[in-house]
């Protein structure tokens, strides 16, 4: 499936009482960035939720100054559902701070679930392959 990328810069607003990034402007940029990669494949924002944020495993802080990106991508398509998997990763020092999954459920415009008719593709890629049996077993 096709990966969707969003950076930022790591200002000071963003920061916690430790001088590092805080957990939940984390989390609010990774739900966005996946909710983009759900919405982007679906084709209407307006049909999408977020259902569950699977657990974000916060590896090591970030500091001000640096830049992140998100690199978010669909790796499972049920009925209804969307499950993205979404990681955090440091511009220059090519670390993976955060990572995880979140599921998206497909809506109408009165907030019932609606069958997307969506299938993913075909893939031979190992590590995608890996992301694809971790979110069939969430």
């Amino acid at each position: 499936m096709k990966e969707y990328v969003n950076s930022r810069l790591v200002k000071s607003e963003e920061l916690n009482h430790h001088g590092t990034l805080f957990a939940g402007r984390t989390a609010e940029w990774f739900v966005e960035s996946a909710f983009i990669a759900a919405a982007s494949t679906v084709g209407n924002p307006k049909n999408v939720v977020c259902l569950n944020i699977h657990g974000l495993l916060f590896r090591h802080p970030v500091n001000s100054g640096d830049i992140v990106k998100f690199i978010s991508k669909v790796v499972h398509l049920g009925k209804t559902s969307i499950i993205v998997y979404t990681k955090m990763e440091t511009e220059l020092a090519k670390t993976t701070p955060v990572e995880g999954f979140i599921t998206f459920i497909s809506v109408d415009e009165n907030g019932n679930k609606l069958p997307h008719g969506l299938v993913i593709d075909e893939t031979h890629d190992e590590k995608e392959l890996e992301l694809r049996e971790k979110a069939r077993n969430l």
